[in-house]
């Protein structure tokens, strides 16, 4: 592929080792340095992969053969298609748009970024509850407010895009002062956590839909434990499967329950393009919406540095091409209709397993998931899934965002005999989980909003400078 001069930052260009001047940023993360990788140009210099499979990592910037990379290809994309599918039903959005746009936006992350941070795009869970906030949304069927909610997707679209120009121009060093990992886990806590009692309250309306919810949890549980291998990786998918097929047997068979009504995906067309929506801007869904932007960020951030760790390429100085790609792609993705879209842990988790980080892999992911989301057909069986499933879906779904929050503090050994780590942490939870909220004069900040504002002023009133000097202490010894 054809490499064209990189017109980013200096930080970007730079082919250099990490040297003090770029902070604790540079002098944190020091992979070795790849002169393929770091050639100063906006693609890295791609080569073909000369290693074993069975016993050799695939590189960002090495492809694989064609048949190979296909097969890769479709496995992210399956990797994916669970979470993807389940956000926008749980928003009430056109999951065939949704993952029509995942596929383009992913595309579009590879061109952006080029090529250099291997991610998958999807929709993202983050929306879920300002979405249903602004919306009203009643957790069943097509969202009826759904333009006004565009709106504000939008709008968080371009402020994370602005963020992410603005870290191509200074370096990330300021967002993980900003964001470190005690204010990040507690935001990927609260998006959890904030979100259980909509999920509680859609799956207790009778009897049968809390006992079929509770099976889907079983059953998702079951596969995530019981299983191994790719198909412990697609539990959501497996899980919500095995779900359907027993909720058609005890209503369409056995009689009890609503039964499932297939007219529709008998009407629908094997090829066609989704319902195209336009947005509506309202002030007061851009500012109940917009502070998404900054739990994307945080949880970006998360994904990029797993990204490093795995890959041992500096990726870091091209975060800012991501949050910028990332923030475009949303922005694209709402204006004809689709979720916000964001990096997806599933698929890292997959680069994990595989050791394949090959960017062009995701490019096939991409492509595949284009042309599942121009089915209307495969979109009409989507809508046929019930809402006693998609709400034990989302039980274990929001549980594993929650507790994803406390891996982080976890994994980095966050010191909770500090008051001022106890404090960002517990405010932060209970104002996010008890949807406590702000309001801007007339505008309402929203629980997760109001609490992701709460971390990131605790955090700079109680442990300004405690950062730096613990990782300039850690680097001394």
């Amino acid at each position: 592929m054809p490499s064209q001069k990189d017109p980013s930052s200096p930080l970007e260009n730079s082919t250099q080792a990490p040297s003090a001047e770029h902070g604790l940023e540079a002098a944190a993360i020091s992979p070795p340095y790849n002169p393929d990788f770091e050639n100063g140009r906006w693609f890295p210099t791609w080569r073909p992969y000369q290693g074993d499979l069975d016993r050799d990592p695939v590189g960002i910037n090495e492809y694989l053969p064609p048949s190979k990379s296909v097969l890769l290809g479709v496995q992210h994309t399956f990797a994916m298609f669970g979470a993807t599918v389940l956000a926008p039903l749980l928003m009430g959005f056109d999951p065939n748009l949704a993952i029509l746009m995942s596929g383009i936006c992913t595309v579009m992350f590879f061109m952006i970024t080029g090529g250099r941070m291997p991610s998958y795009l999807g929709s993202s869970f983050a929306f879920i509850g300002p979405v249903i906030a602004v919306t009203a949304y009643a957790g069943a069927g097509f969202n009826g407010n759904l333009n006004v909610a565009l709106g504000g997707i939008m709008a968080c679209g371009i402020i994370y895009a602005l963020i992410g120009l603005l870290v191509m121009k200074t370096g990330t060093g300021w967002i993980e002062r900003l964001m470190p990992p005690i204010v990040t886990g507690a935001i990927v806590m609260i998006i959890g956590l904030n979100l259980a009692p909509v999920t509680i309250q859609g799956v207790s309306a009778n009897q049968f839909d809390a006992w079929m919810a509770t099976l889907t949890v079983l059953l998702i549980s079951g596969v995530a434990v019981f299983t191994r291998g790719m198909l412990r990786r697609l539990l959501l998918l497996v899980g919500l499967i095995l779900s359907y097929f027993a909720y058609f047997i005890m209503t369409n068979v056995m009689g009890f329950g609503t039964a499932i009504d297939f007219s529709s995906v008998a009407a629908a067309s094997w090829f066609g393009l989704p319902s195209i929506h336009t947005p509506r801007f309202e002030m007061s869904a851009i500012i109940l919406i917009a502070p998404v932007a900054f739990i994307l960020v945080a949880e970006n951030l998360g994904h990029f540095k797993a990204v490093e760790g795995m890959t041992k390429a500096r990726v870091t100085p091209y975060m800012g091409r991501a949050f910028f790609a990332d923030g475009l792609a949303t922005t694209f993705s709402a204006g004809f209709g689709g979720t916000g879209v964001t990096t997806y842990a599933e698929n890292i988790g997959v680069m994990a397993v595989t050791k394949v980080y090959s960017t062009t892999i995701f490019v096939v992911a991409g492509v595949v998931a284009i042309l599942l989301g121009l089915s209307p057909k495969f979109g009409a069986i989507i809508q046929t899934i019930p809402a006693a499933l998609l709400g034990g879906a989302s039980i274990v779904v929001f549980g594993l965002i929650a507790i994803a929050g406390v891996k982080i503090w976890i994994d980095s050994r966050i010191d909770f005999s500090k008051n001022s780590n106890l404090i960002i942490a517990a405010v932060t939870v209970i104002m996010g989980t008890g949807n406590f909220s702000l309001h801007l004069g007339g505008f309402d900040l929203g629980g997760i909003g109001t609490a992701t504002l709460a971390a990131i002023v605790l955090n700079a009133l109680f442990n300004q400078g405690s950062e730096a000097k613990a990782a300039h202490q850690s680097l001394a010894k």
